[in-house]
């Protein structure tokens, strides 16, 4: 086998719908090829990660009801109606149920990819930078815990001004911000600890698009989210669900002088 031919039956094969003599003939063509088992390892990447991060959406049930009703009609009809229309009927449904399964699955991904690519739910992103950010040791860009040096530093390099809070009082201690970009856009990120945790603080001018749910566990961090001040505030941490959650609401509920 060569590489043309190993390409064309790649998707097959990583998703087993190969026939043995074809499997065997690529795994043999897998083991001498770099680049081709290359192009297999990005495919099982893809798929564990569409598995993982794309949600999943069942069959409507009034397509399930549709489909019931007809298969019970059809096995009530007389051996005469079922003899001249089982041909007819089979291929009907082979047909129908193959378009809607097909139908179904390329809404499934395409919405959800289309979901996550506009971020609907932003969490995801938000604990990939809260992570990058830390494996980078690049958690800050302007250190203090002055909100009146934090403040006019971002505001300097954003089309908007962030509002800036300390709440050293309640144990959530501002240390810095840093520039990020965010949903496609430069965003502030407030930086705050509490005890040996870091939090991260997306804050960003409050749109008109449907925000993320409101509390999410992701990859082990929780993501929570609120609006206030005409801001939309999405916090990242390995803080508990219930602390991460009252923090980000103070943060959007305080009134500014």
């Amino acid at each position: 086998m060569n590489c043309n031919e190993a390409t064309s039956l790649m998707s097959a094969f990583t998703d087993g719908e190969t026939d043995r003599a074809r499997t065997h003939s690529i795994e043999r063509h897998l083991r001498t090829c770099p680049q081709c088992a290359e192009a297999h390892r990005s495919l099982l990447a893809l798929r564990t990660r569409l598995r993982a991060e794309v949600p999943y959406f069942p069959a409507p049930q009034a397509l399930r009801t549709r489909i019931a009703e007809r298969l019970e009609h059809q096995a009530s009809s007389s051996p005469v109606d079922r003899a001249a229309t089982s041909g007819r009927w089979r291929w009907l449904t082979a047909g129908a149920l193959g378009g809607c399964a097909a139908t179904v699955l390329a809404w499934m991904i395409g919405t959800s990819l289309l979901q996550w690519r506009a971020n609907e739910d932003l969490a995801l992103e938000a604990v990939q930078m809260h992570v990058r950010a830390t494996l980078n040791h690049h958690l800050i860009d302007i250190a203090s815990s002055d909100q009146h040096t934090v403040k006019p530093w971002l505001s300097a390099r954003l089309d908007y001004s962030p509002p800036v809070q300390d709440f050293t009082a309640d144990g959530f201690a501002l240390v810095g911000g840093r520039l990020d970009y965010f949903d496609r856009q430069p965003v502030a990120t407030l930086v705050y600890r509490y005890r040996e945790h870091t939090i991260d603080v997306f804050v960003r001018p409050e749109s008109a698009r449907a925000p993320p749910s409101s509390l999410r566990t992701v990859r082990g961090f929780n993501v929570a989210h609120a609006t206030g001040s005409g801001m939309d505030w999405l916090a990242v941490s390995d803080v508990n669900t219930e602390g991460l959650s009252a923090f980000v609401q103070k943060l959007a509920q305080r009134k500014l002088p």
